[in-house]
């Protein structure tokens, strides 16, 4: 294997010029890659490659074209981060509702393991993500300043204010081992199942640390997928042996969660975002149709017809 050594701004210009990159601004492009670091923007190399050969981009493929995805792909992953902030405020609120009026404010009450489900081969897993919440009031409990004023005044935490610091992750796992009764009671505010639920939870999570740490997200895949939903048909999503071919287990599958767990509101105000982000890549990407970067991030043709389904 070649071992990969440091590159000068100006050894990166040349490395993409001689890869058939069109640059017409050198100054600029030397100030773009200081600033935004060369290895995230030849991410993006691979919707601008000629067939079978990964290292040279298509005839006219511009410099312009490859930042206005990367910026692109930026834009949206932050509509899209700040839209499932959202649906972790909601189900964090939504768990610590129903634990605390049903078994009580105090942790000792709350995270009582006859509280969850009582399944013998879940027994485990209820006590390991026990412990990963009892770590994180150890951990972070004095680090918060509305955890750390409960544990100074009344010396424990309700479950309200506990799930600032617990992560979307253990959140996610902690709806699964809750009684069946208490992941339907949650589930019912959305109109969908506690299974449907607890793969939604696992799988926004995902996408949330794809966004979180600034990963290209675009053309993120996860390892599973989401059921199929009455949206996939209204689509008319093409099919394959595999079944749907777009918003399983990609970008548009994240579309589809949102749909389902953000108010009206905020779906629609998100999805226009994306639409505006789409708009303007299209204006300044020639050299490859948009439809075939959309395909690649998942999106069917009709994409943006989900927003007035219900």
């Amino acid at each position: 294997m070649t071992e990969k050594i440091f590159k000068t701004i100006d050894q990166q210009v040349d490395i993409l010029k001689s890869k058939g990159l069109t640059i017409k601004d050198e100054t600029r492009a030397r100030d773009v890659l200081l600033r935004e670091n060369y290895f995230f923007i030849s991410g993006y190399r691979h919707l601008f490659t000629i067939k079978d050969s990964k290292d040279k981009f298509l005839p006219g493929t511009t410099f312009e074209e490859l930042y206005a995805t990367f910026l692109f792909d930026r834009a949206i992953r932050n509509t899209f981060f700040k839209n499932i902030l959202i649906v972790e405020n909601n189900i964090k609120s939504l768990t610590s509702y129903q634990l605390s009026r049903k078994y009580g404010f105090k942790e000792k009450d709350y995270l009582d393991p006859k509280n969850f489900s009582q399944d013998s081969l879940q027994i485990r897993q209820v006590y390991d993500v026990l412990n990963k919440v009892k770590r994180q009031i150890r951990v972070n409990g004095r680090k918060h300043t509305a955890t750390f004023h409960y544990i100074e005044h009344y010396g424990y935490i309700p479950f309200w204010i506990l799930v600032k610091v617990l992560s979307f992750g253990i959140m996610a796992e902690f709806y699964d081992i809750l009684k069946f009764e208490d992941q339907q009671d949650i589930s019912n505010f959305y109109k969908i199942s506690p299974e449907v639920l607890s793969d939604y939870l696992s799988l926004l999570s995902n996408f949330r640390n794809v966004c979180a740490h600034e990963d290209i997200l675009y053309d993120h895949r996860t390892q599973r997928v989401i059921p199929d939903s009455h949206f996939h048909k209204l689509l008319n999503i093409p099919e394959n042996e595999d079944g749907y071919i777009y918003g399983k287990n990609d970008l548009f599958s994240l579309v589809i969660m949102l749909k389902v767990m953000l108010s009206k509101e905020n779906f629609n105000e998100m999805i226009d975002e994306i639409k505006h982000e789409v708009n303007a890549l299209d204006e300044i990407v020639s050299v490859v149709p948009l439809q075939t970067i959309l395909n690649r991030i998942g999106f069917p043709n009709n994409w943006y017809e989900i927003k007035n389904m219900e």
